[in-house]
């Protein structure tokens, strides 16, 4: 297959370009003594995730079971889940999986370790335990290092359960100042603070500058988006998923139609400077101003150069991971200029 060949909608992914954003981040990591544990649900390709650690990863993040469950296959043999497992459900899917790798999930609450200590129990394999704590999200996490304190408490009373260390996202002053707290409470009490794992692709390459981040969890670098460009984290060129649609109406000059919608591509913004839900790469004036199912309606200045009917245009989406989520498969650009389809693994495992 060839690029001419392509049947859109479409995402495209360079693997040169991927290599080139794996091989630079596990520098800067190995460079700077933080491991690499990258979060797979930006691509969610067992093929990517083998390849991941082949190139020094320690293991990967993922955000749900269903996620783990399919990374099984990657072979790789440590996993954290960097999202709170509540209740019996999850505890007996855990406990399915927990004796075919190292597992370590999230927990912000008495229940999340309450439910990682009956997975242990039924599984009869330790399970580790990261506490989250916020650094100015407002989402998930501990807001007090005297929380951050009790949930390490019962951890480590917890038979079967390790106390591996916290974690938040994104990592950022915030988190400097709230484990420079909190540190020497852990140590007052004998526990100690194993690890400090760390989020954000936008800000990865400044990791190092807070002295605190021993992990570093990060997704998006390997394709990079709209979003990485406008944080001044990526360039285009650092782009390795294109989404590849056609133009199949010109209504009138300046106003023309792709068939690519809220169905292949995001509805996310890219942050302030940077209107519509893409980037056109070939046209980067024109605006995708609006998205419906399976249309994307695009606005140009009528005196500015425009795609004809029918031709194929590229585009950066704004925030990647939701679109490798929308494709049962990507195509993937080999060294050699071909084109393979490569199944997108994970897709759908939200649960």
């Amino acid at each position: 297959m060839t690029y001419d060949d392509i049947e859109t909608p479409a995402p495209l992914v360079d693997l040169a370009t991927v290599e080139r954003n794996l091989a630079r981040m596990q520098a800067y990591c190995d460079t700077h003594g933080i491991r690499l544990r990258p979060h797979i649900k930006t691509h969610k390709i067992v093929r990517l995730a083998r390849r991941q650690a082949e190139l020094g990863a320690i293991g990967i993040t993922c955000q749900k079971l269903t996620e783990a469950e399919v990374m099984l296959d990657s072979g790789v043999q440590d996993i954290l889940i960097s999202y709170p497992l509540i209740g019996p459900q999850k505890a007996r899917r855990l406990a399915a999986i927990a004796g075919k790798a190292r597992f370590t999930v999230a927990a912000d609450s008495t229940l999340a370790v309450d439910t990682a200590a009956e997975a242990a129990r039924l599984s009869g394999a330790e399970i580790g335990v990261l506490v989250e704590f916020d650094s100015g999200l407002g989402r998930t996490g501990v807001v007090t290092p005297e929380a951050a304190l009790a949930l390490a408490q019962q951890v480590v009373a917890t038979p079967g359960l390790r106390f591996a260390g916290v974690m938040t996202y994104p990592a950022n002053e915030a988190t400097a100042a709230f484990v420079a707290r909190l540190r020497p409470m852990l140590d007052a009490a004998g526990i100690g603070l194993p690890m400090v794992s760390g989020g954000g692709s936008p800000r990865a390459f400044h990791m190092h500058e807070l002295g605190c981040v021993d992990e570093l969890r990060v997704g998006t670098y390997i394709y990079n988006d709209r979003a990485m460009i406008g944080a001044g984290a990526a360039t285009i060129e650092d782009c390795a998923l294109m989404v590849i649609a056609t133009v199949i109406s010109i209504p009138q000059p300046g106003h023309f139609i792709i068939d690519a919608g809220t169905k292949t591509l995001t509805s996310d913004p890219a942050g302030p400077g940077n209107p519509g839900f893409g980037l056109l790469v070939d046209y980067p004036q024109a605006v995708i101003e609006r998205l419906t199912e399976e249309h994307g309606i695009v606005s140009i200045d009528p005196t500015l150069p425009a795609p004809k009917l029918g031709e194929k245009v590229r585009i950066v989406p704004n925030h990647v991971c939701p679109v490798s989520n929308l494709h049962d498969q990507v195509l993937v650009r080999l060294p050699d200029g071909t084109l393979e389809a490569w199944d997108v693994s994970a897709r759908g495992c939200t649960r």
